[in-house]
């Protein structure tokens, strides 16, 4: 029997999430938006369409916390690192890393040539209580895969 509202032990939440970054130091993101995957399709004589046959790049964005100097810190020199003259090793690979909420269970994938392409700075607001200012950074990746 099972109650309305019981959370089982093998529950994945959505705030219980890693980004590892190969080659950096872990990252905090507070948020990390739906990542989707599509295939790019074609649009034949009949008017249907059909499987282009590859799914195009991924595109997502992060929200970190501003006081989290040395990320944000990591994250900047990234995006540096994407920009004229781009450094050949600015694609990066990563795990994103779901946990159950007792920590039995993960569901993981692997990203593909991820790098940072476009990094936006809080909305300031004299009126603000105080809240935490965080800085979004949009990520596009060549592949994602499950684990």
């Amino acid at each position: 029997m099972s109650l309305k509202g019981t959370i089982k032990a093998g529950h994945i939440p959505v705030n219980k999430f890693k980004l590892l970054v190969v080659g950096m130091l872990p990252l905090t993101p507070i948020a990390i938006s739906g990542i989707e995957e599509e295939l790019e399709t074609v649009d034949l004589p009949d008017r249907t369409r059909a499987s282009g046959g590859v799914c195009k790049p991924i595109t997502f964005t992060g929200r970190f916390p501003e006081h989290h100097k040395s990320e944000v810190d990591a994250l900047e020199k990234w995006f540096q690192d994407s920009q004229d003259p781009v450094d050949p090793a600015y694609k990066k690979a990563a795990t994103l890393v779901q946990e159950s909420v007792d920590g039995r269970q993960t569901r993981s994938w692997t990203l593909f040539g991820l790098f940072v392409s476009k990094h936006k700075l809080p909305d300031l607001d004299m009126k603000n209580a105080g809240d935490m200012a965080e800085l979004e950074y949009s990520f596009n990746a060549d592949d994602f895969v499950p684990q």
